[in-house]
Order: C-alpha cells, then structure tokens, then sequence
C-alpha cells in the first residue's frame, strides 16, 4: 500500500481530493502536530512513500531513515523551507504545485487594498462596538500598483488591478517583458518602484536573498502615506521598522499575510496599530485554490508510481 504523509492542515479534504485518495486506497497520515517540530513526521518517515509539505520544514534530519521515500511535494509554491540539495543528495525529487492558488492570493491581495483604502476592519469595529465613526478613505482607480515579483501571483493580481483602473508598475529579477507590454505594465528597478507606488505588494520567494526586504531604509524611499502588503513570507519584511513607519506616518497602512513565527506573538507593537490589517497565512484558503492544489499533488504521486517524472520536478536535472 502507498503510504502518503503529509505536514499540510489543507491537504486532502476539500473537493475531489479526499474522495479521490480513498478510490486510490493510498494509507494517508497527516503530521501537523504543533507541539512537535516536526509535527511528527519523524514517527512515520520510515513507512512513508511520499512525503506532502506544509509549512513544516523539510531538512537532512527528516530525511533520516527514509528509506521508502520516492519524492516530496510541496502543497503549494514555495519550497524555501524544503532543503532542495538535502532531497537532491537523497535521489529524492522536490515538486510544487505553481500556478495553482495565484487567483486566490491574487484576490486577497485586492481585498486587502480595499480594506486598507476603505478603512473596512475599523469600520467593522466601530459599528459593533455601538460606535458610528465615518472615515473618508480614498478609491483605488488611478492610483499606482507596485508589484515585486511579477510571476503567476503577481500577473493575476496586475490584471485585476488594471480591472479597477489601477495603473500597475513592476519589479522582477526575470522580467516577462511580453505580458508587460501586453498589459501596459512599466518595469521599474525595486528603488524606483517604490518611490512611485501607492500600493506594494510583495510576492516573491523566501530566504536568505529576500531576508528584510523591506526595512527601515526602503521604507524610508517609498512614496510617504503609501501602503504594504506582504502576502509572501514573513522574513522578507522588518516588522519592527514597519511599526515605526506606521507610528511616524511615513507608512499610511500595512496588510500582512505571512509571518516569521506562525502564529505571532501579538505582544508587538506593529499588532495594535490602527492602520494595520492582519490574516492568518490564509491567502491561498480557498476551497477552489485547495482543490486545485490536491489535485496538482495526487497527479504526480499518481506520475511517479507510474515510472514517470512529473513536469513540476524542480530538481530534475540534478537527479
């Protein structure tokens, strides 16, 4: 029997995706035990045939006596916290699952630029605690997109804001120069950007590259009263300047999505700031995102027990 193990708390239960691991008559254990570093995997890795990623992190120590294991998939995009050269060196191969939550994320990120323009969270707030305070926002056509990292999140999200009459300026290490000039999207070097941008969105990959992207200085050269959102990784953004640019005005909001400590200690000052919106790593939490992206899983298990290689194999010219 096929033995799939997974540290992901959305895999395998939402649309096709538990009917179709029954028909398939694969054991499944799910590891997300937060008391555990591991969330437990390490109890199970010796039986396991595939290992299905979280946010857990994947290391040369969890590839300890895994001696069945045929490949491990990432349910979801990122792979920063997947020790590619460790699963490398292991004959293992690393698969995600790109493209298949971009319009979920996408989509948050619109919400979240509402939230923010509209002042929608304190609104809410005001109206249920017996208040009634009316804040004049501002309306998002007309006003300047600054997406960092233009791939499929960011292209989804550039067509949805030009949908609502944003202008959309980009910056990218491997710029798409077609669907730029196709969509009338300017790429910008990131200083520039952000000294033009009403809005940045942040969608690029984690680690050490990306560490403190935003810190102190570029929030210091972005354009004064502008807006953040981080729907990327938490590391990539300086929590701490970030709360002195919101106390200063400097910053006019923030939205976050993702964070180094998962779920974060609120005790930070950046947590009770007015013009600050939070979610709870949520932005790929749609049941049409989670489907797809159980199925892109269940496919190249499917590839891979049937002597192939998937097309999403990351690592497959290293192998």
């Amino acid at each position: 029997m096929t033995v799939v193990v997974t540290t992901s708390p959305g895999f395998g239960k939402h649309g096709r995706v538990p009917d179709l691991i029954a028909e398939k008559g694969w054991e499944f254990i799910r590891c997300n035990d937060s008391g555990l570093v591991d969330g437990g995997v390490s109890k199970h890795i010796a039986r396991a045939d595939f290992l299905v990623v979280g946010l857990i992190p994947v290391t040369a120590e969890t590839l300890q006596g895994a001696d069945r294991l045929k490949a491990v998939i990432k349910h979801g995009v990122g792979v920063d916290n997947i020790d590619m050269a460790a699963c490398t060196a292991a004959g293992l191969p690393v698969c995600n699952t790109p493209a298949a939550n971009a319009d979920a994320v996408a989509e948050l990120a619109v919400g979240l630029m509402f939230s923010m323009a509209r002042f929608i969270p304190q609104g809410h707030g005001s109206v249920t605690s017996g208040g009634w305070e009316r804040r004049i926002g501002s309306q998002l056509g007309g006003k300047t997109l600054g997406i960092v990292g233009l791939g499929n999140i960011g292209k989804r999200l550039a067509r949805l804001a030009i949908g609502l009459g944003m202008k959309v300026v980009a910056s990218d290490k491997y710029p798409d120069e077609a669907f730029a000039k196709a969509h009338g999207i300017a790429f910008l070097p990131f200083e520039e950007l952000l000294k033009r941008a009403d809005y940045v969105s942040l969608h690029v990959t984690g680690g050490k590259d990306n560490a403190a992207l935003i810190d102190a200085a570029t929030l210091a050269s972005m354009k004064f009263g502008a807006h953040l959102i981080n729907l990327a990784r938490g590391e990539v953004v300086d929590l701490d300047a970030v709360a002195e640019a919101l106390e200063s005005g400097r910053l006019g909001g923030v939205a976050v999505d993702a964070y180094v400590q998962e779920p974060p200690a609120i005790d930070h000052p950046v947590f009770s700031h007015p013009n600050a919106v939070f979610t709870p790593h949520s932005g790929a939490d749609t049941l049409e995102a989670l489907e797809n992206v159980g199925l892109m899983v269940i496919e190249d298990i499917q590839t891979l027990l049937d002597g192939g290689r998937p097309a999403r194999c990351l690592n497959a010219d290293k192998l």
